[in-house]
Protein backbone atom coordinates (compact mmCIF):
# COMPACT_ATOMS: atom_id res chain seq x y z
CA UNK A 1 0.00 0.00 0.00
CA UNK A 2 1.38 3.37 -1.04
CA UNK A 3 1.32 5.75 1.87
CA UNK A 4 2.78 9.05 3.09
CA UNK A 5 2.34 9.80 6.76
CA UNK A 6 3.11 13.27 8.11
CA UNK A 7 3.75 14.28 11.69
CA UNK A 8 5.19 17.20 13.60
CA UNK A 9 2.54 19.84 13.11
CA UNK A 10 1.19 21.84 16.00
CA UNK A 11 0.74 25.28 17.45
CA UNK A 12 3.60 27.71 17.97
CA UNK A 13 4.08 31.41 18.56
CA UNK A 14 5.47 33.68 15.89
CA UNK A 15 9.22 33.35 15.64
CA UNK A 16 9.12 29.73 16.76
CA UNK A 17 10.12 26.57 14.96
CA UNK A 18 8.58 23.25 13.99
CA UNK A 19 9.94 20.22 12.14
CA UNK A 20 7.62 18.21 9.96
CA UNK A 21 8.34 14.57 9.14
CA UNK A 22 6.90 12.41 6.37
CA UNK A 23 7.46 8.66 6.28
CA UNK A 24 6.87 6.94 2.95
CA UNK A 25 5.96 3.34 2.28
CA UNK A 26 5.05 1.35 -0.81
CA UNK A 27 6.83 3.57 -3.31
CA UNK A 28 10.43 3.92 -4.59
CA UNK A 29 11.16 6.86 -2.31
CA UNK A 30 14.82 7.20 -3.29
CA UNK A 31 13.85 7.67 -6.94
CA UNK A 32 11.14 10.28 -6.45
CA UNK A 33 11.16 14.05 -6.19
CA UNK A 34 9.48 14.74 -2.84
CA UNK A 35 7.81 17.91 -1.69
CA UNK A 36 5.83 19.79 0.89
CA UNK A 37 2.71 21.71 -0.03
CA UNK A 38 0.39 23.78 2.09
CA UNK A 39 -3.21 24.78 1.80
CA UNK A 40 -4.95 27.82 3.24
CA UNK A 41 -8.72 27.68 3.80
CA UNK A 42 -10.53 28.17 0.51
CA UNK A 43 -7.31 28.17 -1.52
CA UNK A 44 -5.48 25.75 -3.81
CA UNK A 45 -2.53 23.81 -2.47
CA UNK A 46 0.73 25.62 -3.08
CA UNK A 47 4.22 24.27 -3.24
CA UNK A 48 6.43 25.13 -0.28
CA UNK A 49 9.59 23.13 -0.91
CA UNK A 50 10.77 20.20 -3.00
CA UNK A 51 13.90 18.06 -3.13
CA UNK A 52 15.44 15.96 -5.88
CA UNK A 53 16.04 12.28 -5.23
CA UNK A 54 19.72 11.86 -6.04
CA UNK A 55 21.62 15.10 -5.58
CA UNK A 56 19.04 16.35 -3.04
CA UNK A 57 19.06 19.85 -4.47
CA UNK A 58 16.08 21.82 -3.16
CA UNK A 59 13.47 24.16 -4.55
CA UNK A 60 11.68 26.72 -2.36
CA UNK A 61 8.77 29.07 -2.64
CA UNK A 62 9.94 32.66 -2.26
CA UNK A 63 7.77 33.12 0.81
CA UNK A 64 9.70 30.50 2.80
CA UNK A 65 13.18 30.80 1.36
CA UNK A 66 15.79 31.35 4.10
CA UNK A 67 13.32 30.23 6.79
CA UNK A 68 12.45 26.65 5.80
CA UNK A 69 14.81 23.79 5.00
CA UNK A 70 13.78 20.60 3.24
CA UNK A 71 15.83 17.42 3.59
CA UNK A 72 15.48 13.70 3.06
CA UNK A 73 16.92 10.44 4.33
CA UNK A 74 16.59 7.92 1.52
CA UNK A 75 17.73 5.07 3.77
CA UNK A 76 14.77 5.76 6.07
CA UNK A 77 12.25 6.72 3.36
CA UNK A 78 11.73 9.93 5.28
CA UNK A 79 11.24 13.54 4.25
CA UNK A 80 11.65 16.52 6.58
CA UNK A 81 10.76 20.18 6.65
CA UNK A 82 12.49 22.35 9.25
CA UNK A 83 10.51 25.55 9.67
CA UNK A 84 12.13 28.45 11.49
CA UNK A 85 11.01 32.00 12.20
CA UNK A 86 7.41 30.99 11.68
CA UNK A 87 4.88 33.72 10.92
CA UNK A 88 1.09 33.79 11.37
CA UNK A 89 0.76 33.69 7.57
CA UNK A 90 2.41 30.26 7.61
CA UNK A 91 -0.71 28.88 9.31
CA UNK A 92 -2.05 26.15 7.02
CA UNK A 93 -2.46 22.43 6.51
CA UNK A 94 0.84 21.01 5.31
CA UNK A 95 0.98 18.01 2.99
CA UNK A 96 3.76 15.69 1.98
CA UNK A 97 3.75 14.66 -1.67
CA UNK A 98 5.50 12.39 -4.13
CA UNK A 99 5.99 13.94 -7.57
CA UNK A 100 6.61 12.12 -10.85
CA UNK A 101 8.89 14.80 -12.24
CA UNK A 102 11.41 17.24 -10.81
CA UNK A 103 8.97 20.09 -10.45
CA UNK A 104 7.32 21.69 -7.44
CA UNK A 105 3.89 21.58 -9.03
CA UNK A 106 0.70 20.01 -7.69
CA UNK A 107 -0.26 18.86 -11.20
CA UNK A 108 2.47 16.24 -11.10
CA UNK A 109 1.75 14.83 -7.64
CA UNK A 110 1.00 11.12 -7.71
CA UNK A 111 0.66 10.52 -3.94
CA UNK A 112 -0.52 12.86 -1.18
CA UNK A 113 -0.22 12.48 2.56
CA UNK A 114 -3.15 13.16 4.84
CA UNK A 115 -1.80 16.50 6.06
CA UNK A 116 -0.67 17.98 9.34
CA UNK A 117 -1.91 21.31 10.71
CA UNK A 118 0.50 24.12 11.53
CA UNK A 119 -0.87 27.07 13.49
CA UNK A 120 1.23 30.14 14.25
CA UNK A 121 -0.10 32.73 16.67
CA UNK A 122 1.04 36.32 16.88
Amino acid sequence: QVQLVESGGGSVQAGGSLKLTCVASGLPFSKHYMAWFRQFPGKEREGVAGIRPADRSPDYAWSVRDRFTISRDNAKNTLYLQMNDLKPEDTAMYYCASIVTNALNARFVNVWGQGTQVTVSS
